[in-house]
């Protein structure tokens, strides 16, 4: 089974908020990438809305509901009370709960379950009340997805920011991969559905499909939206989709 593309919408959203402009539109290239194949939509609405912005959550679930009504909406963020109004305002298919501070500029590492795990079980509780499905952004270790599937996880989506950062380092890479691949083998035994996001590329998606069969989804904001600017978005996500089948 191929793993399916979900684009974030990050990046677009910073290059946007660099002016008092509604350009570069959001939602007009979400559309793009969805028409040209992804499965859906990611974005992580931090508290100072420096890039995704509260106000873009209902247009975005609007062009997914009225044009894409097969794709996703996937919502990441710490688990804020407000992170948590936002999720119940506009009904995602999915929520990734991240354990960022505010002030960190992107996600750079996993939830420690055995530290967090009890401050993240009721609210995964909560949010599978309201029919989302729920993933836990973790570093890769071999313990850790059978630790969410006891909290009651859906997924868990791998870290895969020192595998991408390893690009120039083919040794790194490999040990980084090798993580991953060993993390992955674990959840299949633990029965629990595995995402990744961070830092991958055209480059080296396909090494990391090869490792991870079990693999459902990749997030994929940053290289997606660089490859856009070479590649339209259309090309972008084309690319993307068919490193993932390589």
């Amino acid at each position: 089974m191929t793993a399916s593309l979900s684009v974030n919408l990050n990046a677009i959203a910073m290059l946007r908020n660099r002016r008092d402009l509604p350009w570069p539109n959001v939602i007009s290239l979400g559309r793009i990438a969805l028409a040209a194949g992804a499965s859906g939509l990611t974005v992580h609405p931090r508290p100072d809305e420096r890039h995704i912005r509260f106000s873009d959550l209902p247009a975005i679930r609007a062009l997914i509901d009225d044009e894409f009504p097969q794709a996703e909406f996937n919502i990441e963020g710490y688990p804020t009370p407000e992170f948590l109004g936002l999720v119940a305002e506009n009904e995602p298919e999915q929520v990734t709960l991240v354990p960022d501070d505010p002030a960190q500029s992107t996600s750079d590492h996993g939830w420690n379950l055995q530290r967090d795990g009890e401050f993240i079980r009721p609210i995964i509780s909560g949010l599978k009340a309201q029919g989302v499905r729920v993933s836990l952004f973790v570093d890769p270790d071999p313990d850790t997805p059978a630790m969410a599937k006891a909290l009651g996880a859906d997924r868990v989506e791998l870290y895969t920011g020192p595998y991408g950062g390893a690009h120039d380092d083919p040794r790194l890479q490999a040990s980084e991969l090798a993580k991953l691949e060993s993390t992955a083998l674990a959840a299949a035994k633990a029965v629990i559905a595995v995402n990744a996001g961070h830092d991958l590329t055209v480059a080296n998606l396909p090494a990391l499909v090869k490792k991870m069969p079990n693999l459902v989804e990749v997030s994929i904001g940053h290289g997606l939206t660089a490859d856009a600017l070479v590649h339209g978005m259309s090309g972008a996500v084309e690319r993307f989709l068919n490193a993932l089948q390589a």
